[in-house]
């Protein structure tokens, strides 16, 4: 049955999954912040800003107006940066309809909080739409989504309802939707693998080889499962969709911004001028920021994420790193699939 569906956030992602819903029949409401956008968007029919030479479908409709943009809609999916998510619910929780499904596709932490987009959103709705609340994550670059190529993506929820509303709502021959129970894997997994992409991006940058991106990701979803696992994810999410394959397409895409951002800081670059090079956002600089942090108040080992911290914000330089994290002490290949003790 189709529906009409609220979209918050005109990015490239967020406008990519508001053509997936209007491919499959829905009519999307776009929330956007800039006039400009929402008129090109409305008489234009494209977001050159995010997705050059892109014709969206006329069953988009832009709006700059939060209330507008939500009010009476049963179905809203958010796609803003991780650091504008509190200040978003805050504005649109108000004009919420009780039993709508909300929807977010955001992959990061709250870096004052260090809290998943999910924990932020429920301190910000009312609590029985948070509890409602699903995550779609996966391998799923917006350039190749909004042109039709094949894509397989995960929807999780605590509500097994809420997933299969949203596997219907997306679901087409070209965008697979598997669900997943486990919304806390799947967010830190969505968020985690930026860092390590960043990572992937700074190795190829310095020219270093096949070799050491396969340790990079292989030994950054180690990270990524310890820390899953403190935090009570389910360790086998990280070997599927939301885990390796989010992890492969982002550290080896020439559409990833965080793979595009690690591989300039990797040729020299400072990360102020990256980040103003890129004109978007690149969320794996502030989930490396709030990992370093968690860990820290986890007592979790991340030494990648530890490295690359060092890297962005203190200086380091990117061969010491690297060097650092060869010369560590020797370990147990697969510790973080196992309980303190358990080796057999």
């Amino acid at each position: 049955m189709n529906q009409h569906v609220a979209v918050i956030g005109a990015g490239s992602w967020g406008t990519a999954l508001a053509s997936v819903l209007a491919r499959n029949g829905h009519q999307v409401t776009l929330w956007v912040r800039d006039e400009k956008l929402a008129s090109d968007v409305n008489t234009k029919h494209e977001n050159r800003k995010y997705l050059p030479d892109i014709k969206l479908s006329t069953g988009i409709a832009a709006t700059t107006n939060i209330r507008e943009a939500v009010r009476d809609m049963r179905v809203v999916l958010l796609a803003v940066p991780s650091h504008a998510m509190r200040q978003v619910c805050r504005e649109m929780a108000p004009h919420l309809h009780p039993d709508v499904l909300l929807l977010h596709a955001t992959k990061g932490f709250e870096l004052e909080t260090l809290k998943r987009m999910s924990e932020v959103i429920g301190e910000e709705v009312p609590e029985p739409i948070a509890k409602r609340l699903a995550v779609l994550t996966g391998p799923s670059h917006a350039e190749e989504v909004v042109r039709n190529q094949p894509t397989t993506v995960v929807v999780a929820s605590d509500e097994e309802a809420s997933m299969l509303h949203a596997q219907d709502l997306l679901m087409n021959e070209n965008f697979r939707v598997y669900t997943n129970p486990d919304l806390v894997g799947a967010e830190i997994a969505g968020a985690l693998k930026n860092i390590i992409a960043l990572g992937a991006g700074l190795s190829d940058g310095l020219g270093y080889g096949d070799n050491a991106k396969a340790a990079l990701l292989t030994r950054g979803l180690a990270e990524i499962s310890r820390m899953g696992r403190k935090l009570g994810a389910r360790p086998l999410t990280f070997a599927g969709l939301a885990g390796v394959g989010d992890l492969i397409v982002t550290c080896t895409s020439k559409h990833s911004r965080n793979w595009r951002a690690g591989y300039m800081l990797g040729q020299g670059k400072k990360l102020d001028d990256v980040l103003e090079q890129m004109g978007m956002v690149v969320e794996g600089v502030r989930t490396t920021h709030a990992a370093f942090s968690l860990a820290a108040r986890e007592q979790v080992e991340m030494p990648i994420t530890s490295v690359l911290y060092r890297i962005l914000f203190e200086g380091k330089p990117p061969e010491q790193g690297v060097e650092e994290l060869m010369t560590r002490g020797k370990t147990f290949e697969l510790d973080y699939l196992y309980a303190e003790g358990d080796r057999s």
